[in-house]
């Protein structure tokens, strides 16, 4: 039986160990990255059959390394693994190029099984995401694709949501345990990238967009 390479992204150290450890022999651990920039690198160097992708993360989140890695040509797999089950997350790394999204409730061996279809070219949901994920991308009521919403981070959605919300730049930074200079530099770049002005105007685009 052929092993797959698998690598290991996320943030935490002692979950990477739990999932060297829960996966089963089939499944060959061939490096780890804890943020976007190692994340891509490793990939790179390594050409695993699969990446364990987080979704929240330093350096932009999964979201990003999907960008930057697909974006590139490159004909890793991705099965995004993550504590949340919001629709929006899962719903932007699929359409980012993951072929499936599981969340960490899954045990040892429901993750082996997910890995192995996922290097076949399946797709693969914890059973709560995939109605949603199909209603997305099926359902004519479905909102269509933003190309500027689709442009931002996960993390730099997350920013703007606070934002909209009222939230000062410490309270962001609080909320989502990061340093108040590094909420400036998302703030920064999601102005570049939506071609705005200022917190007030940032404010509106999400109000329209109903992400508050």
């Amino acid at each position: 039986m052929k092993t797959v390479r698998v690598l290991i992204v996320d943030d935490h150290r002692l979950f990477r160990s739990g999932v060297r450890a829960e996966l089963g022999p089939a499944i060959e651990v061939v490096g780890e990255a804890e943020d976007v920039e190692t994340a891509v690198r490793t990939i790179a160097e390594l050409q695993p059959d699969v990446v364990l992708l987080d979704v929240h993360m330093p350096g932009g989140g999964g979201q990003e390394v999907l960008r930057r890695v697909l974006g590139a040509g490159s004909q890793v797999r991705f099965l995004a693994l993550s504590v949340s089950d919001a629709a929006e997350d899962v719903i932007g790394v699929i359409r980012g190029g993951a072929r499936g999204y599981v969340t960490k409730t899954i045990n040892g061996a429901e993750l082996t099984d997910a890995v192995l279809r996922v290097s076949e070219g399946d797709a693969v949901f914890s059973p709560r995401l995939a109605g949603f994920v199909l209603d997305a991308f099926a359902s004519t009521e479905a909102p269509p694709i933003d190309p500027e919403l689709d442009s931002l981070t996960t993390r730099e959605r997350e920013v703007l949501r606070l934002i909209a919300r009222g939230y000062a730049y410490k309270e962001i930074a609080k909320e989502l345990f990061i340093s108040v200079k590094t909420v400036e530099t998302h703030v920064s770049s999601v102005l570049r990238k939506l071609q705005l002005s200022n917190r007030h105007e940032l404010s509106r685009w999400a109000t329209a967009r109903r992400l508050v």
